[in-house]
C-alpha cells in the first residue's frame, strides 16, 4: 500500500474519532506529498525515499517549532507541534536507536580508513545512505563528528 493510500485511510480514520491533532498532520502530509509530486513534474508517483525525507522534514518543522516556542514559555503552542510530529513520525521508518548509527558509522569508517574532520563530509554522505530515513541528520553528525575527532 502506498504511503497516499495509508494517508487517506488513516485520515478516514481520524475523522471519524474526530481526533483534530491527526487529522491536522495527516492534511499537511498530504499537502506536501501532493506539492511534492507536482514540482516533479510529469512523473506520476514519489520514490519511498522522496516521501522519506518529506515526512523527516515534516516531523523536524514540527520539533523546531516546538523548541522554540518551549524557550519562549508558550507550552500551550509547543504540545500541539509535539503530537503532530508523533502523528506524523508514525508514517517514518523505525528509527535506530543512537548506538546502532554508531555502529554503521564506525564500520564506514574502519571500511574507508578515514581520519579526522577533512573526511566528515565524505563519511556524513556514506551515513546518511546507508541509514536513509532511520536516523536524523543531527544524530548522524553529531555521532560522525565524535567518531572522527577521536
Amino acid at each position: 500500500m502506498s504511503l497516499q493510500a495509508k494517508i487517506m485511510d488513516a485520515m478516514k480514520s481520524a475523522m471519524k474519532a474526530k481526533d483534530t491533532v491527526a487529522l491536522e498532520s495527516l492534511r499537511a502530509i498530504k499537502s506536501e506529498l501532493l506539492l511534492a509530486q507536482t514540482q516533479s513534474g510529469a512523473k506520476e508517483e514519489l520514490t519511498e525515499d522522496e516521501e522519506i525525507k518529506i515526512l523527516q522534514k515534516l516531523v523536524k518543522q514540527r520539533k523546531d517549532s516546538a523548541a522554540i516556542f518551549t524557550e519562549q514559555g508558550r507550552a500551550d503552542l509547543a504540545e500541539p507541534e509535539l503530537a503532530q510530529s508523533a502523528v506524523i513520525e508514525q508514517f517514518l521508518p523505525e528509527q535506530l536507536s543512537d548506538a546502532e548509527v554508531e555502529q554503521i558509522i564506525l564500520k564506514i569508517i574502519a571500511d574507508g580508513a578515514y581520519a579526522g574532520m577533512g573526511s566528515m563530509g565524505q563519511v556524513m554522505g556514506l551515513a546518511t545512505k546507508e541509514v536513509a530515513g532511520r536516523a536524523d541528520g543531527k544524530t548522524i553528525s553529531s555521532l560522525v563528528k565524535g567518531l572522527l575527532t577521536k
